[in-house]
């Protein structure tokens, strides 16, 4: 991936806290699954809370029973059998939201200034760590 881009996506995790843990680029028109393949290996957490994009059993799920972790994933509108998840638990989900709009108030995280890749993950490793700091 050469370019950090309009289109680029960024993925992430952070801690009940709401506190940045790791990051993944893909490219815009990736899927967000390819950032869950990237970012759940090797996750230690009780609880993973994750819009319905990640209610995909192989990819996520399954890792998440391995992993000994609670998936806190509301079942997708097109799953047949919904799964149940807890609703109170899931409202937390907020903290990676206003996480994401805490880095959009650095201009060059908000319009992807850098073109390259490298470059941009490093900007935000730099927001990220700002952000933690204060």
């Amino acid at each position: 991936m050469s370019r950090g881009g309009i289109s680029t996506k960024i993925h992430a995790l952070c801690d009940a806290l709401g506190n940045p843990i790791s990051f993944k680029l893909t490219p815009g028109q990736a899927s967000d699954l390819e950032g869950a393949d990237a970012l759940l290996p090797g996750l230690t957490a009780g609880a993973l809370l994750a819009d319905r994009a990640y209610d995909v059993e192989e990819r996520v799920r399954k890792r998440l029973r391995e992993a000994n972790t609670e998936a806190v994933i509301p079942s997708k509108k097109s799953r047949l059998v919904k799964i149940e998840h807890d609703r109170d638990l899931y409202k937390a989900r907020h903290l990676i939201e206003n996480f994401f709009a805490k880095i959009k108030q650095y201009r060059a995280i908000a319009t992807r200034y850098d073109k390259r890749a490298c470059n941009f993950q490093g900007a935000i490793h730099l927001v990220a760590a700002i952000e933690w700091l204060n």
